[in-house]
């Protein structure tokens, strides 16, 4: 699983899974408008919605993970022309094949005294 330590986008539109590093960071570069050395992971996710590739930079050099679903699709924000942002949970919930937008996180609570 990935340790996710930056911010998370999700590309708005279906990509070719054929595109590696370089195809991939013109489109961070084109799309997001951002720098695809900057820290943050770029998630793109084929036509099927059964493919996913995270493009991120770790330390001195570009990082491209991959997974394929044997059965299902991912399933991601609407494709409607924005850039969504994600969490840590939110990735790791859509990469286990879950609906992200019928989920929600539990309220976390601190006690500092207890009766």
């Amino acid at each position: 699983m990935l340790a996710v330590k930056g911010q998370v986008y999700v590309a708005n539109f279906c990509v070719d899974m054929r595109k590696s590093i370089d195809g991939l960071s013109l489109l961070v570069l084109d799309y997001f408008d951002k720098n695809p050395a900057d820290g943050s992971y770029f998630v793109f996710i084929n036509k099927a919605r059964d493919k996913i590739k995270i493009l991120y930079f770790d330390k001195n050099g570009f990082c491209l993970w991959y997974k394929r679903l044997e059965k299902g699709k991912f399933k991601p924000p609407k494709f409607d022309g924005k850039i969504y942002s994600l969490d840590d949970a939110q990735l790791r919930w859509l990469l286990d094949g879950l609906d992200i937008k019928k989920l929600r996180k539990t309220t976390r609570f601190s006690y500092s005294e207890f009766s």
